[in-house]
């Protein structure tokens, strides 16, 4: 499963328009963020390392993008071009975290296998060129 989802991935990466700008995906990036961090509190009860697993992903996904040089980040330390080979390797490992975190063939495993091809879209989708989300950053102030 591993080395077909991360063809599927790679594919996605490389083939799509590229129609997502910087601030776009900053948006997008804050949205996952939030949606680990509520799957964390949901599954906290039934599926306690899926809930870790979640919350892990959303603090990552969280610290990242704060830390992006791009319109929505707050410490411009990570340059956009490099947010997008970590979210490339984000959208890979996906795959792997329910086994890593011992909750794999549960629902909630599910959800991670999903992220990584919603992730390997988006990455596959945003314009990664760090001038133009410098640029649009200069236009929205």
């Amino acid at each position: 499963m591993s080395l077909v989802s991360n063809a599927v991935v790679e594919g996605l990466e490389t083939r799509l328009p590229k129609v997502i700008d910087a601030r776009t995906h900053g948006i997008i990036d804050y949205c996952h963020a939030a949606f680990f961090f509520g799957m964390a509190w949901f599954c906290r009860k039934k599926e306690p390392r899926a809930a870790a697993a979640a919350a892990v992903t959303g603090a990552f996904i969280l610290v990242e993008s704060m830390l992006t040089d791009y319109p929505l980040g707050v410490k411009k330390v990570i340059p956009f071009e490099v947010h997008g080979r970590m979210d490339a390797a984000f959208a890979g490992s996906s795959f792997m975290v329910p086994k890593l975190f011992g909750f794999d063939g549960t629902p909630a495993a599910k959800v991670f296998q999903a992220n990584g091809f919603t992730e390997g879209a988006v990455v596959g989708m945003t314009n990664w060129n760090s001038e133009d989300a410098r640029a649009e950053e200069v236009l929205a102030a």
